[in-house]
């Protein structure tokens, strides 16, 4: 690939020799790993990590005076004052730290939820993952609110005007995408935010696709809410986050009860701690958490405007590519799009592609991705979907097009 002035210096084989996984091979082929939007791979910092925590140091946190739990304390605290500046909070008590993405937004639910009254709608977009819309159908089945979907056009973006009109005074919050995990298009969050801030409704941002791809200033995008998973910013399982607003968290009652989350305990009352602590019930995901804080490191030592660049590259040599293939549609071709391309071909499942190009040894993802509101806008069960990150090539860009062609050929 001709280097980019933009990435120049952005060395991507020095990358790739962090990530163990990269070097493996799946049916005696090398692994071409192109499912980054569901899971991201972890880099050898988070793996040691990890290990050295089990190793020399494992013990629960925040009850212990014994040196491992101290340690043990000191170091899942010190992720959360890493994830407080990489997102440039303003406290890191805004932190919370969660099972990921659906957790957070599930907490929110439940626990904003019980600001909102029947009178009050919800708005989200047409294009979310399930996470982000069954919390809002129960909490709407539980206290009468009314959802409100802001819909897309043809391209796989959100109709503002239509955004415009389902604003009013009765709204309570905007609850959308950074970017798409199905679609790849990056929603305007700024201009969503901040039109929902004027007639006084809150936002909450899902960036479960956005912070492994782009820099992320909480205050300059003054949402409400953001969260995300550790496991998609080349991180741990099991552990997220939910940034709040301050004063919003501390007006917001706690989503689960049990150990930490309290302040004092008896059988005629219970009062609750302090944040971040009040919704950070029972012993946490600590090695996870730590984890997540090797993967912060990580991506502070990648420069995230070069690697938007190269995979901004990346993503649109894939496409110009797929499409010079016969039959093939990609859905979704936003003027703004990350490195997500979803696609579909003519009388061809996406899981027989998905079943020939893994025996190939690439790895996609085929079905509807947890969008299934967006399959049927599109009406089409699913999609193959093929999701870039900054340690993918134009090499294998190049062995997926050739093991796809091979795929179509078989099937047809």
């Amino acid at each position: 690939m001709k280097i980019n002035k933009k990435y120049k210096g952005f060395d991507v084989e020095a990358i790739r020799n962090d990530f163990p996984i990269l070097h493996t091979k799946v049916y005696e082929k090398p692994l071409i790993y192109f499912d980054n939007a569901s899971t991201s791979q972890k880099p050898k910092v988070v793996i040691n990590g990890i290990k050295r925590y089990y190793s020399s140091y494992n013990s629960n946190i925040h009850r212990g005076v014994h040196f491992l739990s101290q340690e043990s304390t000191d170091q899942f605290e010190k992720t959360r004052t890493k994830i407080k500046e990489y997102i440039n909070a303003s406290f890191s008590e805004e932190i919370i730290f969660t099972k990921g993405t659906t957790d957070a937004i599930n907490t929110i639910a439940y626990s904003f939820g019980e600001l909102i009254s029947k009178e009050d709608e919800i708005i989200i977009s047409e294009m979310e993952h399930h996470s982000n819309i069954v919390p809002w159908q129960m909490l709407c089945k539980r206290i009468g609110c009314k959802l409100k979907i802001i819909p897309i056009n043809n391209n796989g973006e959100l109709i503002l005007s239509e955004f415009n009109n389902l604003l009013n005074k009765k709204t309570k919050l905007v609850s959308v995408s950074h970017i798409s995990n199905t679609l790849g298009t990056i929603n305007p969050i700024k201009y969503i935010i901040d039109s929902a801030h004027k007639i006084g409704a809150k936002v909450l941002i899902d960036g479960a696709q956005s912070l492994q791809h782009m820099k992320i200033d909480v205050k300059k995008l003054d949402c409400d809410f953001y969260v995300f998973s550790g496991h998609k910013i080349f991180g741990p399982t099991g552990i997220g986050v939910l940034y709040g607003k301050k004063n919003l968290l501390n007006q917001m009652p706690p989503y689960q009860g049990g150990g930490d989350m309290i302040e004092k305990v008896s059988f005629k009352k219970t009062t609750y701690n302090t944040l971040p602590h009040k919704f950070e019930a029972g012993t946490p995901n600590i090695s996870g958490t730590i984890g997540l804080g090797f993967a912060v490191d990580y991506l502070n030592k990648i420069n995230l405007n070069k690697s938007e660049y190269y995979e901004n590259e990346l993503t649109t040599y894939a496409t110009k590519e797929l499409k010079k293939i016969k039959d093939i549609r990609i859905i979704g071709e936003a003027k703004k799009k990350s490195s997500v391309i979803s696609f579909v071909i003519n009388n061809i499942h996406p899981s027989d592609i998905g079943t020939l190009l893994d025996k190939q040894g690439i790895a996609v993802r085929t079905g509807h991705h947890c969008t299934q509101p967006l399959m049927d806008y599109f009406k089409i069960p699913g999609t193959i979907r093929v999701s870039f990150a900054f340690y993918n090539t134009k090499k294998e860009i190049d062995s997926f097009i050739l093991a796809l062609k091979k795929s179509i050929k078989i099937l047809a």
